[in-house]
């Protein structure tokens, strides 16, 4: 389980109004009191004010996982004063559940490597942690930001590492059970309806009958096949980066940080983490969740599908296929009085786009690792995380506003069946494709049944009667739906 403090035991805040100085390497800068931050953070809010899109605070909790990991190993080997360690673990605890999250104000457009994301939460943990033992924030604080949070770390491999951690708790605690919810209750519906036999169409075309419970059951299997795709990929970031520090050397952290702090972040967050075997491959390159992003773009389009399908087929309610009710869960339209529109799958629909191109974006960014590092790593994390985001919760509102309500309008899909020509595959083995094909055509040009242009073209009553039996023309819909 993810480690959350329920309540601060120092109420969050630092007590002060107006501006404090607050220092970094570049020399001082003025920061608004009533936060936490430091002055690269304060630096990154006036240079990079690019929009309106902010990091993710998924990240930053996180990164609150990454810091308190990292004090608690530096502590076990003596590495940090045992109080500060203490603090700092505090600290992101606060943040982790958050409280702090009013404290990480920076644009997704930053540097690439996430450094000044690194030094935000640095800054915010150094701050709270001083606060913690007693001591002042910002230039006389007890906490360094980089000596003590930033410890045996670089941005270069805390952020991967950071990235990984949020891509994984997000997918595993979020998009991956709303979509096993979803594919429930479409599997549900498709064992209800295993018997009631419906036209099939191919090429948006009439084609031979199947069942609703079959075709409902395709749409269960093709959501379940593309989450275990997306959870499969999840495997490759379960590698982390920490331990790399700059450039993949590890150079100004100890043997063994790697191995220790990914033990340690398993440990916290109940994840199957551990230290990448090659910190190069994991620092210059984001090949994992590049996959990751690959598998939430699979999702997408297995979602389009059953969205679209459902959109289709609930067509009407008079001039459309109208083979199926959806809940009425909003007015239509503001010209057309009594309209409703299939409003939950447009809105899976637009989502599923979104991510196909969130996605794109990602498969580009993930490519313009140079030499030692990847610099393209907020873009990613945001775009992942709110891919994730948006498709979960897609999931959700399809399946409970749409998915469990619908209902079926039996006497339009008996109709359908009754009217298709494409039941006329029954007579091929016994008249032949030709004859078959005939007796087809004639049915549509002169607008008759197919049992009456047959008969009118030589087959019997009763022949017709035995091979024309859509009942016996889909197989065996119970054991179909059962294997969805």
């Amino acid at each position: 389980m993810t480690s959350q403090a329920s309540e601060p035991r120092v109420p969050v805040g630092t007590g002060q109004t107006g501006t404090r100085v607050e220092s970094d390497s570049m020399g001082t800068i003025e920061v608004p009191a009533e936060h936490y931050w430091g002055a690269q953070t304060q630096r990154s809010l006036i240079h990079f004010s690019i929009g309106d899109d902010r990091m993710p605070t998924e990240l930053y909790h996180a990164y609150a996982q990454v810091k308190k990991a990292a004090a608690l190993v530096n502590e076990a080997d003596g590495r940090l004063d045992p109080a500060l360690a203490q603090a700092i673990a505090e600290a992101a605890d606060e943040a982790v559940a958050g409280h702090l999250d009013a404290e990480f104000p920076l644009y997704v457009w930053q540097s690439g490597s996430g450094t000044q994301s690194n030094m935000n939460i640095n800054e915010v943990l150094a701050n709270r942690a001083s606060q913690l033992l007693g001591g002042e924030i910002g230039a006389k604080r007890l906490v360094h930001p980089n000596d003590h949070v930033n410890l045996g770390q670089s941005s270069n491999d805390s952020f991967p590492t950071a990235m990984h951690i949020a891509t994984l708790l997000a997918i595993r605690d979020h998009t991956l059970p709303q979509l096993d919810s979803l594919a429930a209750a479409i599997h549900d519906k498709a064992v209800r309806w295993a018997d009631v036999v419906k036209i099939g169409r191919t090429h948006l075309q009439d084609a031979t009958p199947l069942t609703v419970g079959q075709e409902w059951s395709g749409w269960a299997a093709q959501l379940r096949a593309a989450s275990s795709r997306l959870e499969r990929s999840l495997e490759a970031i379960g590698e982390l980066a920490a331990g790399g520090t700059a450039v993949g050397t590890g150079i100004n952290a100890p043997a063994g940080f790697g191995e220790a702090i990914a033990a340690k972040l398993a440990e916290l967050t109940g994840l199957p983490l551990r230290t990448a075997p090659n910190k190069f491959a994991a620092q210059a390159s984001l090949d994992g969740i590049v996959a990751v992003s690959a598998g939430l773009r699979g999702v997408a389009v297995a979602a389009m599908k059953v969205a679209g399908d459902m959109r289709w087929l609930a067509s009407g309610p008079r001039a459309g296929l109208g083979e199926l009710k959806l809940p009425a869960n909003e007015p239509g339209s503001s010209i057309m009085p009594g309209k409703v529109n299939p409003t939950q799958q447009e809105a899976m629909i637009m989502v599923c786009l979104q991510v196909i191109g969130e996605d794109s974006i990602v498969a580009a960014a993930g490519a313009q690792g140079n030499f030692e590092l990847n610099t393209m790593r907020p873009i990613i994390i945001d775009n992942v995380l709110h891919s994730a985001r948006i498709l979960a919760d897609a999931a959700e509102k399809l399946r409970i506003f749409s998915v469990e309500g619908t209902e079926l309008d039996t006497e339009r899909i008996a109709s359908h069946v009754d009217r298709s020509l494409m039941l006329v595959t029954a007579l091929s083995p016994h008249i032949g494709y030709d004859r078959a094909a005939e007796i087809a055509h004639k049915a549509d040009a002169e607008g008759t049944t197919l049992r009456e242009a047959s008969l009118e073209s030589g087959v019997s009553a009763a022949d017709f009667d035995r091979y024309v039996d859509p009942a016996s023309m889909v197989g065996d819909p119970r054991a179909d739906v059962e294997r969805s």
